[in-house]
This record gives C-alpha cells, sequence and structure tokens, in this order.
C-alpha cells in the first residue's frame, strides 16, 4: 500500500507542472469564466483546468495500472464526462443536454459495465431487494452526485477542496475494508485535485470549469458506491455521509425552489456558500468554513462505520439537527422557514 501511496503521490507533481500550462492555453484560446451578477470573481478567470485533474489522473492510471471488472466502463464513463465539460466550458450548452448526457454515461457504466446496488442489509435482519429498481437507484445516485459537485462549485477552490477530503475519506475507508481498487483510484485522483488546487485556491488563477466538476463529481459518485454497493443499511449511509456538504446544498436548493415557486433547474443565489458570505464572512473563510463542515461529515462516516447500530443512529440524528441548525439560521430555505428554532422556543414557553 505505501508503494501505491507514493506512486500516486507523482500524480501530484504531474498535476502542478500541468495546471500552469493549462492556464496559458485557455488564455490563448480565450476559455475563461466572465463575471456575472451570480459569480464572485471580477474579471475573467481562464478555466478548462479540469483537464489538469484529468490529464494527472490518466497519468496516474498508466503508472499503476488499477484493475477492476468495472475499470473499462469507468474509464469509458469519465472520458465522455470530460468531453461534455469541456464542450459545455467553451460554448455554453444547455442544461437538457447536459442532463441527458450525464444519464447516458450512468446507463453505460448500469448497463455495461455492471454496476448496480442489487441490495441492502438491514441491521436488525432481512433485506431489502432492490430487483429492477436497482439499476434506476444507481444511474440516480450517479447524475445526482454528479450535479452535486457541479452546484458546490461557486467560490475559489471550494468544489476542489471538498472533493479531495471526499476522495480522501473514500480512500481512507478503501484501505480499512482492503479495497486495493478503490483506494488506488481515489488517491490518484485525490492527489490530481491537489495539485490543481494550489492554482486554484482563492484567489483562484484557474477554475476547473464544468470540465472538472463534472469529472470529479462522477468519479466520486462512481468510487463511493463500489466501496460501499451491498452492505448494510449502516454502511450505506457512509458514502451519504462523506459527501454530506454537496449532497445536503443540493438537497436544500430543490426544497428551497419548491416552496418559494421556482423551477428545480433554475439557478439562485443561495446556496451554502452564498449564504456564508452574505452572512460576512471573506470569501477565503467560507470556503475555509465548508472545508471544515466537509471534514466533520467524513469524521462522522469513519465513526459511523466503527460504532454499534444505536451508535450509528445517534450520529445520524446529531448530524440531521446540525444540517438544520445550518439551514434557520443561514436562511438558506427562506427567512420564515425555522421549524427547529419554532419548536425550542416553543418548550421554553412551556
Amino acid at each position: 500500500m505505501i508503494k501505491i501511496v507514493v506512486l500516486a503521490f507523482l500524480t501530484l507533481l504531474i498535476s502542478l507542472m500541468i495546471t500552469p500550462f493549462l492556464i496559458k492555453i485557455s488564455l490563448k484560446f480565450n476559455a475563461t469564466d466572465k463575471p456575472n451578477h451570480r459569480k464572485v470573481h471580477a474579471t475573467p478567470i481562464p478555466t478548462l483546468g479540469g483537464l489538469a485533474i484529468y490529464f494527472s489522473f490518466l497519468i496516474g492510471l498508466v503508472i499503476l495500472q488499477p484493475e477492476n471488472d468495472y475499470h473499462l466502463a469507468i474509464i469509458c464513463g469519465g472520458f465522455i464526462i470530460i468531453v461534455l465539460g469541456c464542450l459545455d466550458d467553451l460554448f455554453d450548452l444547455s442544461p437538457k443536454v447536459k442532463f441527458i448526457t450525464q444519464i447516458i454515461v450512468a446507463v453505460l457504466v448500469v448497463f455495461c459495465g455492471g454496476l448496480q446496488v442489487e441490495f441492502i442489509n438491514l441491521p436488525f435482519g432481512g433485506q431489502i431487494e432492490f430487483g429492477f429498481l436497482s439499476s434506476v437507484v444507481t444511474i440516480f445516485w450517479i447524475v445526482g452526485i454528479t450535479n452535486a459537485i457541479n452546484l458546490i462549485d461557486g467560490l475559489d477552490g471550494l468544489a476542489a477542496g471538498v472533493s479531495s477530503i471526499a476522495l480522501f475519506t473514500i480512500a481512507g475507508m478503501a484501505v480499512i475494508m482492503g479495497d486495493v481498487y478503490v483506494a488506488t483510484m481515489a488517491l490518484i485522483l485525490f492527489f490530481s485535485t491537489v495539485g490543481f488546487l494550489r492554482y486554484n485556491f482563492y484567489p483562484a488563477k484557474i477554475f476547473m470549469g464544468d470540465t472538472g466538476a463534472l469529472f470529479l463529481g462522477y468519479m466520486i459518485s462512481v468510487l463511493a458506491l463500489l466501496g460501499f454497493k451491498n452492505v448494510t443499511i449502516i454502511s450505506f449511509i457512509i458514502p451519504i455521509f462523506i459527501l454530506g456538504v454537496p449532497i445536503s446544498d443540493t438537497l436544500i436548493a430543490m426544497v428551497r425552489r419548491y416552496i418559494n415557486n421556482q423551477p428545480l433547474s433554475s439557478p439562485d443565489s443561495s446556496h451554502l456558500h452564498h449564504r456564508l458570505v452574505k452572512s460576512g464572512f471573506t470569501h477565503k473563510q467560507t470556503v475555509l468554513i465548508i472545508y471544515a463542515l466537509s471534514a466533520m461529515f467524513s469524521v462522522a462516516a469513519i465513526l459511523f462505520s466503527m460504532t454499534t447500530v444505536w451508535g450509528s443512529l445517534l450520529i445520524f440524528t446529531i448530524s440531521l439537527l446540525a444540517v438544520q441548525f445550518l439551514i434557520e439560521n443561514l436562511e438558506l430555505i427562506n427567512a420564515e422557514y425555522k421549524p427547529l428554532t419554532n419548536f425550542v422556543k416553543g418548550l421554553r414557553h412551556k
């Protein structure tokens, strides 16, 4: 395992060397992210930085050559996602085209690669068989996480940092479980992303764009699924904890748009990072706060895997209350949505 870590570390050096080159290429072809009312940067920033992550990742694959029955389908799906991201960064594709392409990729991984969540063992005996829904559940997971990472890509270094924390946690859990393939893939991608983060952290010299955000989301969704499929319902929640920040931010956005009578696909400026900035935190402070939240979710995931069923339920309950606390205090839904606060006030007056 030490050899794998050392060789995977080489991808960090490769990423550090490739990223400055891509900054020049992006500027040469005017592939930049232009400022608008929803973005915090004031000048055009080179994009296509996701290619630095992807090329470093590919070189890492050549060096370590991980093997798995699902490997070919995963890599082919990743290539399609990269092409999709590049086209979107260059030509601003419609949400419909991106969504359909993501579904096609997920279908490729499920039906051609054979990756599916077929059942979950219940903690008190028995199991839930997904049957024909197993493919639907898997496709929903891949598309959902792919978009979740893309949605949080709103501040310098945010998506790259959160993804790095998730990948490091997945790699650590895979080592504990003895899954060499998932550990190797996660480490290669982790070091590739950290190398890019050197140029992407505030103030960013380059953005990963949809190229990087969609690719990271896709790979994280697949690796998390590979590491925890066909296990207990407690263990199945582990990847949800690891990806707690992007998943919760996405679900909150959907609820917010539904309650406020907005289209579910419409962009807004009320995501977690937007609300933290509006609350008075600086750009850098906001990113570091979300890093800390991601790390806390990852620690919870590790504790979740090591404790008893009742301990897991306690951790799950505390996490839900913490998320609800953030929702209400940062007004992530709207200013009136405060059921927990109102409940506590009601108890005080009794």
